[in-house]
């Protein structure tokens, strides 16, 4: 890849992108009740954004999987030819406890510490399509990826990937005037460019960026975006506003299951014909009853529309008694660390995401384009990393085969593409018992229009620290401690997914403002069909 004559630095806030003229004449409705001079400037400020509307006859989603603390893609994706795993093995097995992982075909020890290399066993050997001349293999823990990356070519790998505002060597990374990404190597930093670009204060994530200009294709813009691990900013937009689910669906204002509030359905009636009313003139009070409507309206119709969870695919039917995903054999998953069968959120998560999906599908909810986001936390081992991201990598390939599996019983694989993101990769070194904060990482990719079973991307050369300067001399891919250099951007990989999602060069490149600092032919990853 080569820079472009033109560098364009990265932007913390977006205020470029519109949306479509039907979400704009939607929204332009709904202003009607406010009063004075309140309805003017809001209804210039969307017009603003307005933009030619997005259309689409079938149905497509995106879902970010969030793993938040940076995760150690070290140990999740890893070379195995000789060279490689050489330079892995010496550096990561360090006294006190070692964190290198075993070779393909070790036995696993039983006795071993419970989370420990021993215990784990080898590594599990893949076969992509392109190898680059190397040979790989998955965490111990991940089999139920490897048929979905070796068989099914469902999974696809995006080796050394992170913000990036142009194309860096490891020569020109210590220049002064090069430009990079701001506040590298910082949790909320870094967690805020992999989802808006820009580090923390920016406000428009690039996923409601797309949900800008999709919404206009969906006859409920409401449900465009939607998380279901609460505040994103990636679904953060200018127009779009996201809907937060909780993994057991719509939260229903003050009533449980029946629509009781204190054991009568009448009170709930009354509160929510107050919350939804404006007493007044003042603007921000008819804006808070407008949007305590619109989830009003958004709950009652999800009510009627959502798939039962305990229903298959989604999950199985209790024998007796109410639907409880906690107890659910699907949504469970055996932890490397006692052995018992708990329950994983983040399949919970996917679940409700599922159904949503569902719906979408069968015309439902009037969706043609949504993105999703979930999220797993736990990810910021610096002591314990053995016992810690075992558990996590145990919890990851449990749940994307628990999606996958249930977006087969759809018969909507082709319809979904799930990414995995993090806040950053790990440093190479350990530092007695954990890792440190990176920058590049390895990702997944999955669902049906994935062109999977390969890696999009150079895999990083792995070296050894010069005894002498105690740099990473042999690699052009390692910085300090080994924390990798991306040789793919964040920006490629969302321009990827846009353009799957119907969106044009152009938005392409609104969207995504640094995409504009790489060759054209660098723009679209290559990973989905069309």
């Amino acid at each position: 890849m080569t820079t472009s004559s033109r560098i364009r630095s990265m932007p913390a806030v977006d205020t470029t992108h519109r949306a479509g003229r039907r979400v704009f004449l939607r929204q332009a409705g709904a202003l009607s009740a406010l009063a004075g001079t309140g309805a003017p400037l809001a209804l210039g400020l969307m017009a603003a954004g307005d933009s030619a509307a997005q259309t689409a006859t079938d149905y497509r989603a995106i879902v970010c999987v969030f793993l938040f603390g940076g995760n150690d893609s070290f140990n999740m994706v890893l070379p195995t030819d000789s060279a490689s795993f050489a330079a892995y093995s010496a550096t990561r097995n360090q006294a006190p406890d070692s964190i290198a992982l075993l070779a393909p075909g070790t036995a696993a020890v039983p006795g071993a510490t419970a989370g420990s290399p021993a215990r784990l066993g080898g590594v599990l050997p893949i076969a992509p399509i392109d190898a680059q001349g190397r040979a790989f293999a998955l965490h111990p823990l991940m089999g139920r990826l490897v048929p979905m990356f070796n068989t099914d070519r469902r999974l696809a790998i995006l080796p050394n990937i992170g913000p990036l505002v142009v194309p860096t060597t490891k020569a020109q990374f210590p220049q002064p005037n090069h430009p990079r990404p701001a506040s590298l190597f910082s949790h909320n930093d870094q967690q805020n460019t992999w989802q808006a670009l820009g580090p923390e204060g920016s406000t428009r994530g690039w996923g409601g960026r797309i949900g800008n200009r999709l919404a206009a294709g969906n006859t409920r813009a409401a449900f465009t975006t939607i998380s279901a691990a609460g505040n994103a900013v990636f679904l953060a937009g200018d127009t779009v506003r996201q809907y937060q689910l909780g993994t057991n669906g719509a939260t229903r204002l003050a009533a449980d299951a029946s629509g009781n509030t204190f054991g009568s359905a009448a009170v709930t009636a009354a509160l929510e014909r107050i919350v939804s009313r404006s007493r007044g003139s003042h603007v921000l009070e008819a804006d808070l009853a407008a949007v305590s409507q619109r989830a009003i309206d958004a709950e009652m119709q999800l009510r009627t529309t959502l798939t039962p969870a305990g229903q298959a695919p989604f999950g199985t039917p209790p024998a007796s008694g109410g639907y409880n995903a906690s107890n659910d054999p699907l949504l469970r998953y055996t932890s490397p660390i006692n052995g018992t069968v708990t329950a994983n959120n983040l399949a919970q998560q996917l679940q409700v995401v599922a159904r949503m999906i569902d719906a979408g599908l069968r015309g439902a909810t009037g969706v043609r384009r949504q993105v999703f986001f979930v999220s797993m936390g736990g990810f910021d081992n610096h002591d314990l990393q053995n016992r810690n991201h075992s558990d996590l990598m145990a919890r990851l390939a449990h749940a994307l085969g628990y999606f996958d599996g249930v977006l087969g019983g759809l018969g909507a694989q082709g319809n979904v593409t799930t990414f995995t993101a993090s806040d950053f990769g790990r440093t190479f070194t350990s530092n007695g018992d954990g890792t440190d904060h990176g920058w590049g990482s390895h990702h997944f990719v999955m669902g049906g229009a994935v062109r999977g079973g390969n890696l999009y991307g150079r895999f990083p050369t792995l070296a050894t620290k010069n005894p002498g300067n105690n740099n990473f001399d042999g690699s052009p891919d390692q910085l300090g401690n080994g924390s990798l250099l991306p040789t793919t951007s964040v920006d490629q990989l969302g321009a990827t997914l846009a353009r799957w999602m119907g969106l044009s060069a152009a938005d392409a490149l609104e969207i995504f403002p640094n995409l504009a600092n790489w060759n054209s032919s660098a723009r679209d990853l290559g990973f989905l069909t069309a």
